[in-house]
């Protein structure tokens, strides 16, 4: 009896455990029987979020990956400090001991293009991810809390932009503004919000329905406070995850724009390579190792975020952790046994 209840209490998080009564201490048996084992030995659930990222390995493989890329990108101007697009070498130069990454059609050289391209890409990525996930924060918790007009309004307006054919949209708002990092920022948020403000309302309605959202109403609080003192917290991985996702989208489709030309074609970043890398003929030429680099890059960049956000589930969804355990406890007995054998 006290094994299974101190089960129940290692697997249920913030609730009574099985079969205790009101006013019986939670560590004794219902009927006045043995007291359960201390503390110490009884495994604690509540892990906070960062405490469960810390420990995945997942997330750490991420989060090792993307801080390679982003140290590189503030270290750039040390590791080549002069102008990446400068000619160095001769055209077409395969890979050696001087050119680590060859050389463009051109004479540049690749790994200081790729590097330096990282600076670009990522402070876009990174931008128009926080951009877009804050204006979708503010839309859907807006939209949630306060209700009736102002979420038919806004969730109008989500509709509109989510209907809109992303890609020609992007086109369109690129090629009638300015060249710059700047006009590509805009774009991407302009047309990147609506499917985090989406996703964020849907979270902020099933806890605006919660009792100590009611509760922080009736006492008076203010709806800024109530919206992220009380809901927001309450929507931390949902909030991250969204994260993630939107910096993986300004990283893809700064590249995508950038490719097709509709970037400042004078800046040195991933898509701007790729671009070059086209225009100048590598595919045709077999210079594979003109637009391998960036694109690997991109595509790295964005499988270290992918990692991250499956760790966030894994540690914030509870079935997948229920999973997890399962599987730690039905390769326990083999191992054991194993060694028994042996």
């Amino acid at each position: 009896m006290t094994s299974s209840i101190a089960t129940t209490a290692s697997t249920v998080s913030g609730e009574t455990l099985a079969g205790s009564r009101p006013g019986n201490p939670v560590g004794l048996m219902p009927d006045g029987g043995g007291a359960l084992p201390p503390q110490g030995s009884v495994r604690q659930p509540n892990r906070t979020l960062l405490h469960g990222l810390l420990t995945n390995k997942k997330a750490m493989a991420g989060t090792a990956i993307l801080l390679t890329f982003i140290a590189l990108a503030l270290f750039a101007p040390l590791l080549f400090p002069d102008n990446p697009s400068k000619i160095t070498g001769m055209a077409s130069q395969e890979p050696d001991a001087e050119f680590w990454l060859g050389t463009t059609a051109k004479g540049q050289d690749v790994l200081a293009l790729t590097i330096h391209g990282a600076r670009s890409s990522l402070l876009v990525g990174l931008t128009v991810g926080f951009a877009s996930t804050f204006i979708g924060i503010l839309v859907g918790l807006a939209s949630a809390y306060f209700g009736k007009f102002i979420d038919e309004a806004l969730s109008l307006t989500t509709n509109v932009f989510l209907l809109l054919p992303g890609l020609p949209l992007l086109v369109i708002l690129a090629a009638f503004l300015p060249p710059g990092l700047g006009t590509v920022i805009l774009v991407l948020v302009v047309t990147g919000w609506a499917g985090s403000a989406r996703v964020l309302r849907s979270q902020a309605l099933s806890i605006r329905s919660k009792d100590f959202v009611a509760a922080a109403v009736v006492t008076g609080e203010r709806p800024m406070r109530i919206m992220f003192r009380e809901i927001l917290p309450n929507m931390a991985s949902i909030v991250m995850g969204t994260l993630l996702a939107c910096i993986i989208y300004g990283i893809g489709a700064q590249a995508g724009l950038e490719f097709l030309g509709l970037g400042d074609v004078s800046t040195v970043s991933w898509g701007n390579n790729l671009y070059w890398a086209g225009n100048e003929g590598a595919l045709l030429t077999g210079s594979w190792w003109v637009f391998v680099p960036s694109g690997l890059c991109i595509a790295l960049v964005a499988f270290s975020l992918s990692l991250i956000n499956y760790a966030v589930d894994e540690v914030t969804n509870p079935r997948l952790r229920k999973i997890a355990r399962r599987k730690i406890q039905t390769t326990k007995p083999v191992a054991a046994g194993k060694r028994g054998a042996a």
